[in-house]
């Protein structure tokens, strides 16, 4: 993997993670109503989330549903590039959309990938489990070794 290369050449990144509480797959557009409403219904939980209390997202006041779209649709193209791949969280039964998990190239050189992740304040329940789920499938599933977990 060269030093511009989030994943090498040939690693075909994995499309989904299930788990009796959740799965995930890629963020799109399709997405775009269920993943807006999700997050600006926890605006407040998700930026007292570690690894977003020092950020500027959510947006305190939120954001349209046509930004909301652009946002999803770049995430698509990151994932589609291969330059970070973002997951919504979908809960059965109904495949409620109940949070974002991000993988992205870390700002330090001391990490090759930064993760963080966020799920509704109705289903903080499983704000740990998943983030833990995620740092199992990280290590057994992607290429990367030295994960920056934001404080997890």
């Amino acid at each position: 993997m060269t030093a511009d290369e989030f994943v090498p050449i040939g690693f075909e990144p994995p499309t989904s993670l299930v788990t009796d509480q959740f799965h995930l797959e890629p963020l799109g557009p399709q997405h775009n109503r269920a993943d807006h409403a999700a997050w600006m219904s926890s605006i407040e939980h998700i930026r007292s989330t570690t690894g977003y209390h020092n950020g500027n997202w959510p947006p305190h006041d939120g954001m349209t549903l046509e930004a909301n779209l652009a946002d999803l649709r770049r995430h698509a193209d990151d994932f589609t590039r291969r330059a970070g791949f973002t997951f919504t969280v979908l809960g059965p039964p109904d495949n409620d959309v109940l949070g974002c998990v991000y993988l992205y190239p870390s700002a330090s050189e001391e990490w090759d990938v930064t993760v963080r992740s966020w799920v509704r304040a109705d289903r903080s329940d499983l704000d740990v489990p998943l983030a833990d789920t995620v740092a199992r499938w990280l290590a057994t599933d992607w290429p990367w070794k030295r994960v920056n977990r934001c404080g997890r």
